[in-house]
């Protein structure tokens, strides 16, 4: 019986985050989003590689800065689509990085 419910909690959170689609942190506005650091972009460890371009996060009481890096391109996407802020009303929204 234990088995079966965590099998069926398991399969249920796997379907939620598959139809939610893109995950987004909604951040209170406490003043402007830092603009971006410069980066310097090293060269790509291989042809499959693109890079991923640094962002801002919130996380909680401030922002912090996370540093680019190469992910390896996704062959059966069109496009890479870099992560950014979006704003709604007061609030800035996190739109992560996503293929289509």
């Amino acid at each position: 019986m234990m088995r079966r419910s965590v099998r069926l909690l398991a399969v249920g959170l796997a379907l939620s985050c598959c139809l939610s689609g893109p995950v987004s942190a909604q951040v209170p506005p406490y003043g402007p989003i830092p603009p971006p650091r410069a980066e310097v972009v090293p060269p790509p460890p291989g042809a499959r590689y693109i890079w991923q371009p640094g962002h801002w996060f919130w996380n909680g009481r401030a922002y912090a800065w996370i540093p680019g890096r190469y992910i390896i391109r996704q062959a059966h996407y069109r496009e890479y689509v870099p992560g950014h802020w979006d704003r709604r009303g007061p609030n800035w929204v996190w739109i992560p990085a996503h293929w289509r």
